[in-house]
């Protein structure tokens, strides 16, 4: 049984001393592939060169994170455009990871607003996919999506852990855009399982780590890594009730859509 892991941070700090050894066990659990996100000026150079380095698994994507959005967002954006338009070394799958955060401060709020929807139109430019990240600003978020929306080629939610409300208003899109579903499915005291299996078909559902951030049960409190996004699908085959090969098929599928690989 293989499957995907959509999100995982491996060119940051916390995998610098084991990332071979992370990408062994993540390959022992069955993980196939596994896409890393761009988030800042320095991704620039860590994410294309860990993935040229494990061409076979490792699939990059530039944008810019949201949290990260400061005054020189104009510059940092500029290089990542260029990286996407120009650089023929590396094939990147998706724009990413982009969106919109509010929850800590709104003291770039401007400047997320524009650097989002930038990157919108790269999406739409570039026939690339989205990695889509959203706290507390999906009304924000989506206003800046609608009136691209029909020329969007797809995208994933990254780390869905809202209600069923607001999954209906992310599915409003056409089925090439997806929830990413990570640890937080686990968790004893996530609404997750109920309200995904009531309101979500699986066929709009991809698995994600996001590690080094947000482990999954039983490793919870630990650092996060691709292996353990095997714990998110055993979590959503009992929450839909099928067997864990179906739900690693429909998946991996699903990635399929949206990725084109």
């Amino acid at each position: 049984m293989m499957f995907i892991d959509t999100h995982a941070h491996l060119d940051g700090e916390e995998f610098k001393d084991d990332l071979i050894a992370t990408i062994e066990r993540a390959k022992k659990a069955g993980v196939s592939k596994i896409f890393i996100p761009a988030i800042d000026r320095n991704s620039l150079a860590t994410v294309p060169r860990i993935c040229a380095a494990f061409p076979d698994v490792l699939y990059p994507m530039m944008g810019l994170q949201p949290e990260e959005v400061k005054a020189d967002y104009v510059e940092v954006l500029a290089l990542m455009r260029d990286a996407l338009f120009n650089d023929k070394q590396h094939q990147y799958i998706a724009i990413g990871e982009c969106g919109l955060d509010f929850y800590w401060s709104r003291e770039y709020e401007k400047e997320q607003l524009l650097a989002f929807e930038e990157q919108v139109k790269w999406s739409v430019e570039m026939n690339l996919p989205l990695m889509i990240h959203c706290r507390k600003a999906q009304n924000e978020l989506l206003e800046i999506m609608k009136p691209y929306r029909d020329r969007l080629p797809g995208g994933v939610f990254h780390c869905f852990t809202g209600n069923q409300k607001e999954a209906q208003r992310y599915l409003e899109f056409s089925d090439r855009f997806v929830l990413g579903i990570g640890g937080v499915s686990t968790f004893k005291n996530s609404h997750l399982r109920e309200d995904l299996s009531a309101s979500v078909p699986l066929e709009r559902i991809v698995l994600e780590t996001d590690s080094p951030y947000m482990a999954p049960v039983p490793y919870r409190g630990k650092r996060n890594e691709p292996a353990f996004v095997k714990q998110v699908l055993l979590t959503l085959a009992e929450a839909y009730d099928i067997e864990p090969e179906n739900v690693a098929k429909v998946t991996n599928a699903n990635v399929k859509r949206v990725f084109n690989i």
